[in-house]
């Protein structure tokens, strides 16, 4: 029985039942807490969480899913598969476990001439929760003997969302395969043997909180009863079919046949070569499937699911012995097997073949250069007897040769070798925290290097900004989603490259301009450029209008903000200057970030600067800008200019040919491709605001530029008119004056303290009013709102004392500002007894929503919650009634 044809026998029984057809959900389901569709309940959960009335009693569907957690077991397990389909029936408040259950052992075992799909009864085996006596009952009046039916647990079946919502028990429909996959005993015994292919899951309550499978929170019934069923097409085709696991079905196995005949190798006479077999047949589907509900690879969340799919395939191909390129030979195997299902695959076809052949070609590229770098590697460490391969050089196969670590894993363990993975993340968020420190996340998104290079090896895209500001060109090439593209509509963002650009592309520490693009029918604003490969330019730009790839345009760089960038980059290198004069010449660049109006440098130095050092360097770039260096720029070769001395950034790599930028000669000599005024007079002035440790051994100082630091300046003059005027003295006083009147204020809270402490000890009496007997024990419990952490311990002391040599516990919440304070004091004779201060202020700040602790005679803490103050008092008290 073909599977289009277990497909459509499963909606036409239910569809006779009274069911409504839905239609499969994209695999793209607008759901914040899911990448991808990964159930069949999916598009229904909304009627199921009561967030929406469903719009119909009862419905069925055959759900397109994919799952990734366990992508690692495709190929070696019969069961696990990325892209699957789902058979579902289901019920909003209308029928129960009776018709559910009735209905599915009909199409299981009814007869193939009468629509359904005829197992021999006595092959079927079911499950149920522990002591769900109903569903017990229920599978023996359809016909299964008692023997054939096993209750398990909560683990197995208690379904519910893993997050507050509704759940429920859980039957399972499982088909004995026979002696040959396994022993006897049913599901309990072996799952390979005994195959689940349907879960029916009668939702009765509605979950408050779930920690873990068989751990969860119920907190009421639900308002109505529901069913919903998951019924794995694809295992249900294996055993229709007679084929061993689900990569042999007859949507899936044609790529096998087709892989085979590709490789010269025959399937089923190697293992190993079977589960590459199996990963292709499997990742083939799955990114079909993926770039049909428009999936493009990328390296971030969807995009990256997709291009590890397809690039495992590719991989596992070439340990199969194929070289070639496989892409464009296997998909339309899947896509034949498929499209009788899902006809819509015809419509992407042009758009799949265009991504899986760009994607493709990239990825041989990163193979040829990664995999050499990966055996040299593992090769090495080998060498040194080491069991691993360095996070270091996994973390540099990601970021340089576009290397996945799932893969990077993969080839290490095939050379024995495992890979640190905590490291590895480790490097990635540093990675991304210099990423966003350096405002550089926005480049994350675009389009494949490959579209990139594919442009770029039309010619190389010369930057004219220097001089012009201002210039005739044309569109070279348009970039749409990653993939190179002829036009541009009306409200697009899309990349653009030109003939030749004044556009500065973000580079060196200096942001990127920002201007239009222009031209007959268009007009493109300019919101971003960038670099990708070398000597592409890429404009990311909005789009009015229709733009056609070759029209004449004419670009403009907004001159104003580019006037602020050469400031600010001028500013920065008259920084760095000033400091390595001053600081010395240890003071070398680690970073620096311009863009018009601000600056900051980062440098190299073990300790920070005092204020009279920071007004020295503010004082030295000023003079700097005073003297009116002339800035001047100059092509050379590499070792020339370092043997004049330009500053070069550690680590950088760079040209045989560079531009050197001087200020005042030898004063200021650095390798720089960033713009710059022509004369430092143009700056203005330099308002040093900041300077702090950004990590170990690094600084940063932080500016603001020409016409922002006149601002700053303004803005403080503005401040001490205001202070000058409050507090009637002249400017040269304003300092003195604030001083005298913050010490007259200490001097006030420091009396205001004492008389409020005066005040709580002679009422220390009343409160000893309050003392209980509690199990033998003295207790004091007392709410003080507004009494701080230091007067609650000097109360708590006299009280304590107070109380005598019987054992005594005093425990006191007070707090302010939003916060709960709280502290808890015992004498020798209840610590005698096992109370211990510690023990029991951890009970009160648990109720306050904090922490506290301390020694066994006093200890305190504090809390969130202070209108939890009753609640923490009475943990305390309950603490002691229960002691023993």
């Amino acid at each position: 029985m073909k599977t289009s044809d277990i497909r459509s026998r499963f909606i036409n029984f239910f569809e006779r039942n009274d069911h409504t057809v839905v239609p499969s959900s994209s695999l793209l389901y607008n759901d914040p807490t899911l990448l991808f569709v990964n159930a069949g309940m999916v598009p229904f959960k909304p009627y199921f969480l009561g967030e929406e009335k469903a719009p119909f009693a009862r419905a069925v569907s055959v759900q397109k899913c994919v799952r990734t957690l366990d992508i690692d077991e495709v190929g070696v397990t019969t069961r696990h598969g990325t892209f699957f389909q789902m058979n579902g029936n289901f019920s909003f408040g209308d029928y129960f476990k009776e018709e559910a259950i009735a209905y599915a052992f009909e199409l299981v075992t009814g007869s193939v001439a009468d629509g359904n799909w005829g197992f021999d009864a006595d092959k079927v085996w079911v499950t149920a929760l522990h002591g769900d006596t109903e569903t017990i009952d229920l599978w023996q009046k359809v016909g299964i003997p008692r023997a054939h039916i096993q209750e398990r647990g909560l683990k197995d079946n208690y379904w519910h969302m893993g997050v507050p919502g509704p759940g429920g028990p859980c039957s399972e429909i499982y088909i004995d395969r026979g002696p040959a996959f396994g022993p006897d005993g049913g599901p309990e015994v072996d799952e390979d043997r005994f195959l689940e292919i349907w879960n029916l899951v009668f939702q009765t309550q509605e979950l408050s909180a779930v920690r873990a499978k068989d751990d969860f929170d119920v907190a009421r019934p639900l308002a109505t009863r529901n069913i919903d069923t998951g019924c794995g097409l694809e295992r249900t085709a294996l055993l229709l079919q007679g084929v061993n696991n689900m990569y042999e079905i007859d949507e899936v196995f044609p790529v096998i046949q087709r892989a085979c005949e590709l490789s010269g190798r025959r399937y089923g006479a190697d293992p190993a070569d079977d589960v590459r077999f199996r990963v292709v047949a499997d990742h083939i589907r799955s990114s079909l499937m993926l770039m049909t509900d428009g999936v493009t690879p990328g390296n971030e969340a969807r995009g990256y699911v997709l291009r590890r799919l397809m690039r495992r395939s590719i991989r596992a191909m070439r340990l199969l012995g194929v070289g070639d390129r496989v892409l464009g030979e296997l998909l339309p195997i899947s896509r034949d097997a498929m499209r009788g299902s899902y006809p819509d695959i015809d419509g992407a076809w042009d758009r799949i073949v265009s991504v899986s052949a760009t994607e493709e070609e990239s990825f041989r590229r990163t193979l040829a250069s990664g995999t050499v770098i990966l055996d040299t590697a593992a090769t090495r460490a080998k060498q040194a007897g080491e069991t691993s391969l360095p996070a270091e050089q996994a973390f540099q196969l990601h970021d340089t040769y576009g290397f996945p670590i799932d893969l990077t894993m993969e080839m290490a363990a095939e050379q024995g070798l495992a890979v640190d993975r905590d490291r590895f993340n480790a490097l990635m968020t540093e990675q991304k925290e210099r990423a966003r420190a350096d405002a550089k996340s926005k480049k994350g998104g675009a389009a494949s290097t490959e579209a990139y290079r594919q442009i770029r090896d039309t010619g190389e895209v010369p930057f004219l900004g220097y001089t012009d500001l201002d210039i005739e060109t044309h569109v070279a090439g348009i970039i749409a989603d990653g993939v190179v593209t002829d036009r541009a509509g009306d409200g697009d963002v899309v990349e653009v490259v030109l003939a030749e650009t004044p556009f500065y592309a973000e580079a060196g520490g200096q942001d990127a301009d920002h201007g239009m693009i222009t031209g007959d029918g268009y007009s493109l604003e300019v919101l971003d450029v960038q670099r990708p490969v070398p000597g592409l330019a890429v404009h990311r730009v909005r789009v009015l209008g229709e733009l056609i790839s070759g029209a004449h345009a004419r670009a403009v760089v907004d001159a104003e903000a580019r006037r602020g960038s050469c400031q600010a980059h001028t500013a920065t290198h008259i920084i760095h200057a000033a400091l390595r004069e001053l600081v010395g010449p240890s003071a070398t660049q680690a970073g620096s970030y311009n863009k018009p109006g601000y600056m900051r440098f980062d440098y190299s130095s073990p300790t920070g600067m005092s204020p009279a050092l920071r007004q020295e360097v503010e004082q030295r770039a000023n003079d700097a800008i005073r003297d009116s260096f002339e800035v001047t720029s100059a092509s050379m070769k590499l070792e020339d200019a370092t043997a004049m001395g330009a500053m070069a950034m550690f680590g950088e790599k760079y040209p045989p040919i560079v531009r050197m930028v001087e200020l005042a000669g030898a004063w200021s000599r650095e390798l720089c491709g960033g713009t710059h005024v022509p004369n430092t007079s143009q700056i203005g002035v330099i308002n040093l605001v900041g300077e702090q440790s950004i990590g170990s051994g690094v600084r940063r100082v932080e500016a603001l530029v020409a016409r922002d630091a006149f601002r700053q300046f303004a803005a403080e003059r503005a401040l001490v008119n205001t202070l000058t005027e409050t507090l009637r003295v002249q400017p040269d006083q304003v300092v003195p004056r604030v001083e005298k009147l913050i010490h007259q204020l200490k001097d006030a809270e420091k009396q205001i303290a004492a008389l409020n402490a005066a005040q709580l000890r002679a009422n220390a009496g009343q409160l000893t009013s309050q003392v209980r007997d509690i199990a033998g024990v003295r207790y004091l419990g007392v709410e003080l709102p507004g009494v701080s952490g230091g007067d609650l311990r000097t109360l708590a002391t006299d009280l304590r004392d107070r109380l005598g040599t019987e054992a005594a516990v005093v425990a006191l919440i007070g707090g302010a500002d939003g916060r709960a304070a709280a502290l808890v004091a015992t004498n020798d004779a209840a610590r005698g007894l096992g109370l211990k201060a510690g023990a029991l202020i951890a009970k009160a700040c648990a109720a306050l929503g904090g922490k506290g602790g301390g020694r066994d005679d006093m200890a305190q803490g504090g809390g969130t919650k202070p209108e939890a103050a009753g609640q923490a008092l009475a943990a305390i008290e309950s603490e002691l009634a229960h002691r023993g």
